[in-house]
């Protein structure tokens, strides 16, 4: 009998739903006022996320093409692979499992167990919490991807419903001046005004549409589905994130969005009373537990790629025959955000992750150029408008990017090209045994 394969159950809405879920998680609620603060003005801040929207609408242009020309499980790790090295393509697997969507995942469990504590009065430890979150998606995960999916879907809905409520909460407080109290401004040089560093967390909120592309190998017509999905996805955060910042900064301003650490929370409170603040953060738990979904939906074809490939142990690779899932490598991805969130040790790198994801944003785009010289006469359903100065135009906002994320925080960036310099010397010793002849 052959082995059981992925199969493709993927539609446009999954693909555009699964696009949003891996961009929002709970940095929107919180973002605004840190932007505001680096930035120093309002229309700074407001530029910041228009520019940081432009480029992520950039790159999920780049990623259309990528996931077009190759439509495969694995999405960013396939591309890196199959246009520069092998090598590259497990550094960016072996980060991936190590730092960024770990991490995120692991910080993220935390923020909902935060929640659901506060919210429901649960005598339990948030590392506990967090665990007993991670095990119940690792196995609604492992029951199929359609019920990976499904679920994800719902959670995305629910996001989308607590943004518009903040939009909402915004637009009612705009003609009742004096609703909230006057924000304690912070000193002025607290921390220099930096466009660049403002940047940062614009990034790190708009980061993830690339995820998609993972499960490529599960999409229905993956050449039309994935770019169209990617896209649509992108632009709809965009818009999403431009609302909710244009009601803060008319509510609050720049200097009051600056001093307001919680200004989703003060303008639903505001507006609706404490019901309403109680109901945004019911939001923030859907909305991390959304992201947690998405990345447990996703993550794991890039482990299960990286092991059919020979460059990690053969079990991930393994497929199960009833649900058509790789049940394994969702449970690796599983129990490494349960030990980091039971470590509570991820908070020390957190800055790590924007320089790591933008380091294999650039290298990722530069495939382009690779495919469409390896690929010469063949079609493709999509390009990059305008390549290549798109494509040159998205790869220099990486670098800038990275190094604006370095300079802000050079100690945890220099943790974090410690952990991805580290993987090519554990790639040549699995090379290395891997080639050896059995016994």
């Amino acid at each position: 009998m052959a082995a059981p394969a992925l199969v493709r159950r993927l539609g446009l809405a999954d693909v555009t739903l699964i696009v949003m879920g891996g961009i929002i998680g709970s940095g929107i609620f919180v973002n605004p006022s840190v932007v505001a603060a680096r930035a120093g003005s309002a229309t700074a801040a407001l530029g910041a996320w228009a520019l940081g929207g432009a480029i992520a609408l950039a790159g999920a242009f780049v990623y259309a093409e990528l996931g077009a020309r190759r439509p495969e499980a694995g999405g960013q790790y396939a591309y890196l692979r199959e246009a520069f090295h092998p090598g590259l393509a497990f550094a960016y697997a072996w980060a991936l499992l190590l730092l960024i969507q770990t991490g995120g995942m692991a910080a993220s469990a935390m923020t909902f167990a935060r929640y659901v504590r506060e919210l429901g009065h649960v005598p339990l430890a948030e590392g506990l919490l967090s665990a007993l979150v991670l095990a119940v998606l690792t196995f609604v995960n492992a029951l199929g991807v359609r019920a990976g999916a499904g679920t994800q879907n719902v959670l995305m809905i629910l996001k989308i419903s607590a943004i518009l409520a903040i939009v909402a909460a915004g637009m009612a407080l705009m003609g009742r001046p004096g609703a909230l109290p006057p924000a304690t401004i912070a000193p002025p040089g607290a921390e220099p005004s930096s466009f660049g560093a403002a940047m940062v967390p614009v990034l790190f909120a708009y980061g993830g549409w690339q995820t998609a592309a993972f499960v490529g190998g599960e999409v229905k017509d993956p050449e039309r589905t994935l770019p169209r999905g990617m896209v649509l996805g992108v632009v709809g955060v965009v818009i999403l994130y431009l609302a909710v910042n244009i009601a803060c900064l008319r509510v609050l301003g720049a200097q009051g969005l600056a001093a307001t650490p919680a200004p989703a929370a003060a303008l639903m409170r505001a507006a609706f009373g404490e019901m309403g603040a109680r109901v945004l953060a019911l939001g923030v738990a859907a909305s991390t537990l959304g992201f947690l979904s998405q990345a447990m939906l996703t993550a794991p074809r890039v482990y299960y790629a990286m092991a059919a490939d020979g460059l990690f142990f053969r079990g991930i690779a393994h497929v199960n025959q009833r649900t058509h899932v790789p049940v394994r490598a969702v449970a690796l991805q599983g129990a490494a955000a349960t030990v980091l969130a039971l470590t509570g040790e991820y908070g020390h790198i957190l800055d790590t992750v924007v320089s790591a994801d933008w380091i294999f944003f650039g290298l990722s785009a530069a495939c382009v150029f690779a495919f469409r010289r390896a690929d010469a006469a063949a079609a493709s359903g999509a390009r990059v408008p305008l390549h290549p100065f798109t494509t040159l135009a998205f790869i220099v906002a990486s670098a800038w990017i990275v190094v604006q994320s370095l300079a802000h925080d050079p100690r945890n960036g220099a943790i974090g090209l410690a952990l991805m310099l580290a993987a090519w010397p554990v790639y040549l010793l699995w090379r290395r045994f891997a080639s050896r002849p059995a016994a």
